[in-house]
C-alpha cells in the first residue's frame, strides 16, 4: 500500500457551489442531490425506479489539492457503514482523469474533508482523502485496474477501499486515523476533470449497509432485511420487499409468480406481481427452521420445525404448498431438511444420530427407514439432488474447510468440486443442470458455521467443478441462499440481503 500526497504549491479557496434540494424526486436510497463547488455545467441525476439505478452527470476541474468540483447525490448517515455498487463511466470521455465512485463528506463545501474511492477514466483506482479542511487530497492506491465493483466502508476512524472486476473477489485496503465526524454525507460522484465538459456515470445494485453491532447475539437478535432477485448472467440486482426484522431463504415456486420465505418461524408468499405478502398455514408448526423446500411438480412444501419434538429438535415435515397441517415423516431429531428428489419419492436431510457427527440421510416421503448417505467426521450438510435426480450436490468439512461435494443418488463415489480458501455452502444446481450456486464466507469465518450478517459472495460455477465466478457481493449470510432459489427458467436467483434500520415495506 503506498500513500501518495501532491506537494505543489496552491491557494485554497473555499468556494460554495449551487447544491440544490431535490423537490419531491425520488432518488432512491438518497435524499439530495448538486453540485460540490463552483462548477461551469450543472451536473444531474437519473434514478431509475423500475430498474433501481442512477445516472449522475457531473462536471468540475478536480477532486484533489484543496478543493473539489463534482456532482455528489447523497444522504446523511451515522455511526458505521458499508456502501457498495458497481459502476461505470459511459461513453469514450475527454479526460482520462475523470472519476466516479463513492465519498464520504463531513461537510458540502468545497474544501471539506472526505474520503473516497475513486475509477478514473485510464483505470487507475484509488481512495482519495482530505485529512482536514483545505489541506491538499492525498490517496492510496488499488492495484486493481478499472473495476466495476466499488465498495467504501466505514468502522470508527478506519476506512476500506474494497474493489473488483466484476467476477472477482474483493481486493482491499485500509486507510485510520481520519477524522470526519459522526453524522457524514455520503454518496456517489462524478468529476469530469475538466471545467468545460460534463461526463456521465451508471451505478446499479447500489446499497447503503448499517452492518450489525459488534455486541448482537447470534440467533437472539436481528438486524433488517432485503429480498432480492438477481438476473444471473447480467449480475444485476433488485430489492422487491424489506423488513425491520429477519426475513430468510426465499424459493421459486414452480409457476414462477411467488417467492416463499421465512420470517420469525413462520411461512410467507410473495406475489411477484402485486409485491403483496401472505402468510401460509402450517398448523401446529410455527418454529420453522430455514430450509423449507418445494416439490419438483409443485403441489408439496417439506418443511424442518421445532415445534413439537420434546426437546426441541427439529423434524420434517410435508403440507400442501398452498398450506395446512403438517403430516410427519421423520420422527428422529435434530433432522434438517434440504431436498427433494425429482421423482417425488424422497427427501434428503441433514441429521445427528447420536455420534456427534451430522451426516446427509434419505427417507420417503412417506416417512420409513431412512438411510444413511453419508459417514465422515465433521458436518454434512446442504444436500440438493441434480435435476435428473442421478447426483447429490452438498457441503461438507471433512477436508478441513467447508467446499462443496458431489456423489451419487445412494451416496457412493463422492467427488469434491471446490478447492479453495472459502467456506462454501449451500450448492443450488441450476434448473438445466449445467452450473451450480453457492454461498461462501470468506476465509476468516470457521469451517462448521454460516453464522448471519457477515460479508458474503453468491459464486456460480459449472455443476462438474472449475472455476467459481462471483455473481453477486452481499451482506448476509445465514438465510442468505439456504434453499433452492433459482427461478424455473433458470434466469434469475432469489437471495436476502441485510442491513440494519431498515423501514418495513409497507
Amino acid at each position: 500500500m503506498q500513500v501518495f500526497q501532491h506537494h505543489w504549491l496552491f491557494v485554497a479557496v473555499c468556494m460554495f457551489g449551487p447544491f440544490g434540494l431535490v423537490n419531491g424526486a425520488d432518488l432512491g436510497v438518497f435524499e439530495s442531490h448538486g453540485d460540490v463547488g463552483m462548477v461551469q455545467h450543472l451536473g444531474d441525476v437519473q434514478y431509475d425506479a423500475a430498474e433501481q439505478t442512477y445516472r449522475v452527470s457531473g462536471s468540475g476541474k478536480n477532486m484533489w489539492f484543496g478543493e473539489d468540483e463534482c456532482h455528489f447525490v447523497w444522504k446523511k448517515l451515522s455511526g458505521d457503514f458499508v456502501l457498495s455498487s458497481r459502476a461505470r463511466l459511459l461513453g469514450q470521455g475527454v479526460d482520462p482523469h475523470r472519476k466516479l465512485g463513492w465519498m464520504i463528506r463531513s461537510s458540502l463545501d468545497t474544501d471539506s474533508p472526505y474520503v473516497d474511492v475513486a475509477v478514473h477514466g485510464d483505470g487507475l483506482t484509488s481512495m482519495q482523502f482530505r485529512r482536514s479542511k483545505g489541506e491538499d487530497t492525498e490517496q492510496v492506491q488499488s492495484d486493481v485496474v478499472m473495476p466495476d465493483v466499488i465498495q467504501l466502508e466505514r468502522r470508527g476512524d478506519r476506512y476500506t477501499m474494497s474493489v473488483a472486476n466484476w467476477g472477482q473477489p474483493l481486493v482491499s485496503e485500509q486507510l485510520e486515523g481520519i477524522e470526519l465526524g459522526d453524522e457524514v454525507y455520503v454518496g456517489l460522484f462524478v468529476c469530469s476533470h475538466n471545467a468545460d465538459v460534463v461526463e456521465t456515470g451508471e451505478f446499479d445494485n447500489v446499497r447503503v449497509i448499517v452492518p450489525a453491532a459488534d455486541n448482537f447475539r447470534p440467533y437472539r437478535d436481528y438486524i433488517g432485511s432485503h429480498l432480492e432477485v438477481m438476473d444471473v448472467e447480467s449480475g444485476r440486482r433488485k430489492v422487491l420487499h424489506s423488513v425491520h426484522d429477519s426475513l430468510q431463504a426465499p424459493n421459486w415456486t414452480t409457476d414462477g409468480k411467488t417467492l416463499i420465505f421465512n420470517r420469525n418461524g413462520l411461512l410467507y408468499r410473495f406475489d411477484l406481481k402485486t409485491r403483496e405478502v401472505a402468510p401460509i398455514p402450517t398448523g401446529f408448526a410455527t418454529r420453522n427452521n430455514n430450509d423449507h423446500v418445494l416439490s419438483f411438480d409443485g403441489t408439496m412444501l417439506g418443511i424442518s420445525d421445532q415445534s413439537q419434538h420434546p426437546d426441541g429438535n427439529s423434524l420434517i415435515y410435508t403440507l400442501p404448498v398452498q398450506g395446512g397441517l403438517p403430516t410427519l415423516v421423520t420422527g428422529s431429531g435434530p433432522s434438517y431438511l434440504h431436498g427433494w428428489s425429482p421423482d417425488g419419492k424422497h427427501l434428503i436431510y441433514t441429521a445427528e444420530r447420536g455420534s456427534g457427527d451430522y451426516d446427509i440421510y434419505r427417507i420417503p416421503v412417506a416417512g420409513g427407514d431412512e438411510v444413511n448417505l453419508t459417514n465422515s467426521l465433521g458436518l454434512d450438510d446442504g444436500s440438493e439432488y441434480s435435476p435428473d435426480g442421478s447426483k447429490i450436490y452438498f457441503n461438507s468439512a471433512r477436508s478441513g474447510n467447508m467446499q462443496i461435494w458431489r456423489m451419487n443418488a445412494d451416496g457412493t463415489a463422492p467427488e469434491r468440486l471446490t478447492n479453495d480458501l472459502f467456506q462454501n455452502w449451500f450448492p443450488h444446481p441450476a434448473p438445466d443442470g449445467r452450473s451450480i450456486v453457492m454461498l461462501s464466507y470468506l476465509p476468516s469465518v470457521e469451517a462448521n458455521d454460516h453464522p448471519f450478517y457477515q460479508p458474503v459472495y453468491i459464486r456460480r460455477m459449472p455443476v462438474h467443478g472449475g472455476v467459481a465466478e462471483v455473481i453477486a457481493y452481499v451482506y448476509g449470510g445465514q438465510g442468505t441462499i439456504n434453499v433452492p432459489s433459482w427461478s424455473p427458467d433458470g434466469k434469475q436467483v432469489a437471495f436476502v440481503s441485510n442491513s440494519d434500520g431498515i423501514a418495513e415495506a409497507p
